[in-house]
């Protein structure tokens, strides 16, 4: 007995280091300040509400804590598509005002490495803004921060909730300084191609429920060549 009471201490104990080692691992840190946030360039900013019950409609695979919302929108629990989730969300510019419409695909990659600090998420937008144009995105996203700072937190509280305030760039590639390729599809983005990244702002995280106080910036540069209504740029990201 004294045999198996030794190896279910060392099993857990094991455990609970490897967590620790997650957690406070020191090759894991904050990542870099974006370099679009001290661009000399014009940026178009877009933002939009993270939380699921805000957007037009959000979906997963039903099991995820982030529920899908509508509550009877179709889940994505099919084999190939059951660690994507997506959403349809409206888009505000900088003066906080109806901009347009985003829709984005996200999927769990496989290049995922927690002992690196990588929580790999792949992603795709596609923005449009009436009377403008529109714009896909493609990215890889790290969510290690996200998940060490807010979740992990989230699920060690006694009420299952972190509160507080977080901002992080998520945007990790696929450009060579960690930002997003931008292509411009219609309007006056037609055949723009430039650079982007994405970011969010989170207040309330709930364990049953993913985010309830959160916001995702876009920040997209404008090539030299384009031009756009002082109101609508914003110079640096806070």
């Amino acid at each position: 007995m004294k045999y198996v009471i030794a190896l279910l201490l060392g099993l857990v104990t094991g455990a609970f280091l490897f967590a620790a080692g997650l957690i406070f691992n020191p090759f894991s840190g904050e990542r870099a300040l974006s370099p679009l946030s001290v661009t000399d360039a014009q940026t178009v900013t877009l933002s939009y509400s993270a939380a699921a019950s805000d957007a037009i409609v959000f979906t997963n695979d039903g099991e995820s804590s982030t529920k899908p919302y509508p509550e009877k929108v179709l889940q994505l629990w099919e084999a190939p598509i059951r660690q994507t989730w997506a959403l349809a969300t409206v888009m505000r510019d900088a003066r906080n005002e109806t901009a347009g419409y985003g829709i984005k695909l996200s999927s769990l990659s496989e290049s995922t490495r927690l002992l690196a600090g990588q929580a790999t998420v792949n992603s795709v937008w596609y923005v449009y803004l009436p009377g403008r144009g529109g714009l896909f995105i493609e990215q890889t996203e790290n969510y290690w921060d996200y998940i060490r700072n807010i979740v992990l937190p989230a699920y060690r509280s006694a009420a299952d909730i972190w509160k507080g305030t977080w901002r992080g760039n998520m945007t990790s590639g696929p450009g060579a300084l960690g930002t997003a390729k931008v292509v411009g599809s219609s309007g006056e983005f037609a055949n723009m191609q430039t650079d982007g990244v994405e970011s969010l702002a989170v207040n309330v995280w709930r364990v049953d429920s993913g985010p309830i106080a959160a916001d995702g910036t876009l920040l997209i540069e404008l090539p030299n060549q384009s031009t756009l209504p002082e109101e609508d740029t914003l110079l640096e990201l806070d």
